[in-house]
C-alpha cells in the first residue's frame, strides 16, 4: 500500500472554491523514475531549484574525481549513488518544491494505487466539507466523548499500575 500526501495550489484570482482537479498527490518511497533519470524527472516536474542543486552536487564531486585522474568506475559509482540519493528522497524534493510555490499540504492518504487514494482523499474531504444533512438517511451522530479524567482512574495524581502514591502491591 502506498502513502501519498495530498497538496492544494493557491488560489486563483477570482476562484471561488479550491479546484481539486489541480491537487497534487506526491507519493511516499523510491521513484525508479527519479533514480535512472534524475535531471529529466527533475525539468518533468519544473523543480528548477532542486534541479541546479543536483547539478552543482555533482559537478562538485566529479569534477575533482576527473582531474585526479581517478578511475572510470569510481565516477560511475558517485553517479549512481548520488541517483539513489534522488530516488530515494524524490518525495521529499517534490514536497519541498510546491512548498515554495505555495502550496497547501492537506493531509495524507493511503491507497494500492494513485487512483484508490485519490477515491480516499476526495471522500473523507466531502464528507468533512458538506453540510451535514437531515433526512431520513442520514447519518446517526456519533457518541459524545467524555471529557478526560486528568486525576486518573481512582482520582489520585499517579499515572501507571499503582493506585496511590508509594502504595505497593
Amino acid at each position: 500500500m502506498s502513502v501519498y500526501t495530498v497538496h492544494e495550489p493557491p488560489s486563483r484570482a477570482g476562484a471561488a472554491a479550491s479546484d481539486v482537479e489541480r491537487f497534487a498527490f506526491v507519493r511516499d518511497g523510491f521513484s525508479w523514475w527519479a533514480f535512472l533519470f534524475a535531471p529529466l524527472w527533475m525539468l518533468r516536474h519544473r523543480m528548477w531549484l532542486v534541479l541546479i542543486g543536483y547539478v552543482v552536487v555533482a559537478g562538485v564531486i566529479e569534477i575533482p574525481v576527473r582531474m585526479v585522474g581517478g578511475p572510470a568506475l569510481a565516477a560511475s559509482l558517485i553517479g549512481i549513488l548520488l541517483g539513489l540519493l534522488v530516488g530515494l528522497e524524490a518525495g521529499t524534493l517534490r514536497r519541498f518544491t510546491l512548498s515554495r510555490r505555495g502550496w497547501k499540504n492537506l493531509g495524507v492518504v493511503s491507497g494500492d494505487d494513485l487512483e484508490d487514494a485519490e477515491r480516499r482523499f476526495f471522500d473523507a474531504w466531502l464528507r468533512r466539507t458538506s453540510p451535514p444533512s437531515s433526512g431520513p438517511h442520514a447519518p446517526m451522530p456519533g457518541p459524545a466523548s467524555a471529557a478526560p479524567n486528568r486525576r486518573g482512574p481512582l482520582g489520585s495524581d499517579v499515572i501507571g499500575l499503582f493506585p496511590e502514591p508509594g502504595a505497593s502491591r
